[in-house]
């Protein structure tokens, strides 16, 4: 007796689907088979079978098993698509938090590429016996800042709490409003402070404090006096802070901390690079600072990480708290760490084995032959795809330089028929994915963040797409 609905109308179609063993057993499914766990090819077969069930209703005829065992192959592809991988960064953004922030440098790099065994991470190879984690990074920071000791923690967010709960908790610390900063992910610097156990007294404007407002806030509870770098946003006009050597000025003989948390964590004087002037490690600690705090992954250009610097007693503390062992990194961000540090040993050659200094750093006039070059070779591809040469203004990103435009050259494009919204969606399913923004109708791609030799990249996939976009519908 056949297979009818209640209403006795034809057979449900989706009942006649192969059955999983079926697409397994076909060639382009035992191809994926040969080359990845089988449990994520057969996560791909019953998400194709979910995905043609509701396509087909209950009317549809059932599609072959050929036509179903691409859509398997397909629907892995599009599984993968989401893993972490390199990708082209055409946004002009030079730290772009959705891209990994900043590329590692070569030998940073390098040096991970040969961690394919054990290491020496935490043994004295002249003892030995057990030794200290990140030594060498530490020791470099050391060096490189004039600080008496170093700690390396997760990131910058993790060294601002592990400061304030190691040395601060159940006392007083006093912060302007005009510093309390909010950050991605909605860290804000208040909810950080109760979570670290320390009791937050705000001084002070949103645009205006003064060094009477510290003075007036200090009591026999307080325990350190705050200070942030807004290095994420901007206040302009009718507006005044206290310098970090008047805070430490203010503290004089008191048994009171003056922290400074710098956010970007410039080891360099950007403005011998063109840029405006931020706050160094080196300037804040010679100023006075007992601690500075910053980041690892912005104007260092290294990993993701916190870094912590200052007097050697206050370290030693913050070492022993429990938080510090949570926090830790662990032997990839060390190494790359101690290799990206080792490149301001020599400041002047930043400007070539340095990524984000090559990228801030590369002259108008090499951007614009770039993004001529790239225009005229997809140009050359032809038919519906148009393209152009424009200004534009690259930017720091990840939470540094605020309003800081670096000029630079883009490459505006778009193909006929396709809407820049489908042409940008079809750059990022790319292999390597292509991000770039939209403007005026068109996708722009800034070539001071398209690394030397990612070109050929950028045409082929142009090429591809222009094809399609020939082809009949």
């Amino acid at each position: 007796m056949k297979n009818q609905t209640d209403h006795g109308t034809e057979p449900d179609a989706r009942r006649s689907l192969p059955s999983v063993s079926a697409l397994l057993d076909t060639a382009p499914v035992r191809g994926l088979l040969a080359a990845h766990p089988r449990c994520l090819v057969v996560d791909a077969v019953r998400r194709a079978l979910d995905a043609c069930r509701t396509r087909m209703g209950d009317t549809a005829v059932s599609p072959g098993l050929p036509e179903l065992a691409d859509r398997v192959v397909a629907c892995f592809e599009d599984g993968r698509r989401e893993r972490t991988r390199p990708v082209i960064n055409g946004t002009g953004i030079i730290l772009h938090t959705g891209l990994g922030r900043a590329v590692l440098p070569k030998p940073a790099v390098e040096a991970l590429a040969r961690l394919d065994g054990c290491c020496n991470l935490q043994i004295d190879l002249e003892t030995g016996r057990r030794g200290k984690r990140h030594y060498l990074a530490e020791q470099l920071l050391c060096q490189l800042t004039g600080a008496e000791a170093a700690l390396v923690v997760n990131n910058n967010a993790a060294a601002t709490m592990l400061v304030l709960a190691s040395l601060c908790a159940g006392r007083e610390v006093i912060c302007s409003r005009g510093q309390l900063i909010e950050i991605g992910g909605s860290y804000r610097l208040p909810d950080c402070v109760h979570q670290s156990g320390a009791i937050l007294v705000e001084v002070g404007t949103t645009n205006k404090t003064h060094l009477r407002d510290y003075a007036q806030a200090i009591s026999e509870n307080t325990a350190a006096l705050l200070h942030v770098n807004p290095s994420n946003y901007r206040i302009v006009g009718f507006s005044a802070s206290v310098p970090i050597a008047e805070l430490v000025g203010l503290k004089g003989d008191r048994p009171i901390l003056v922290i400074d948390d710098l956010g970007c964590g410039a080891l360099v004087n950007l403005e011998e690079y063109g840029l405006p002037h931020e706050p160094t490690v080196q300037q804040s600690l010679a100023a006075g600072a007992d601690l500075v705090c910053f980041s690892g992954d912005k104007l260092i250009g290294g990993p993701q990480s916190g870094i912590i610097v200052g007097r050697k007693a206050l370290i030693e503390r913050i070492r022993k708290h429990p938080l510090t062992r949570m926090l830790r990194v662990g032997k990839l961000t060390d190494v790359a760490l101690e290799h990206t540090l080792y490149l301001f040993l020599e400041p002047e050659s930043l400007r070539e084995r340095h990524p984000t200094f090559r990228m801030l750093c590369l002259p108008l006039d090499r951007v614009q032959a770039r993004a001529e070059a790239l225009c005229a070779a997809l140009a050359a591809l032809g038919g519906p795809l148009e393209c152009a040469v424009e200004a534009c203004a690259s930017a720091m990103g990840g939470g540094a330089l605020p309003a800081v435009g670096i000029p630079s050259a883009a490459v505006c494009a778009a193909v006929q028929g396709m809407s820049a919204e489908e042409l940008a969606r079809r750059l990022r399913r790319n292999e390597p994915p292509i991000i770039s923004p939209i403007r005026d109708g068109r996708v722009v791609l800034d070539l001071r963040t398209v690394l030397d030799g990612e070109e050929s990249a950028v045409v082929a996939a142009f090429q591809h797409i222009a094809e399609s976009a020939r082809e009949p519908r």
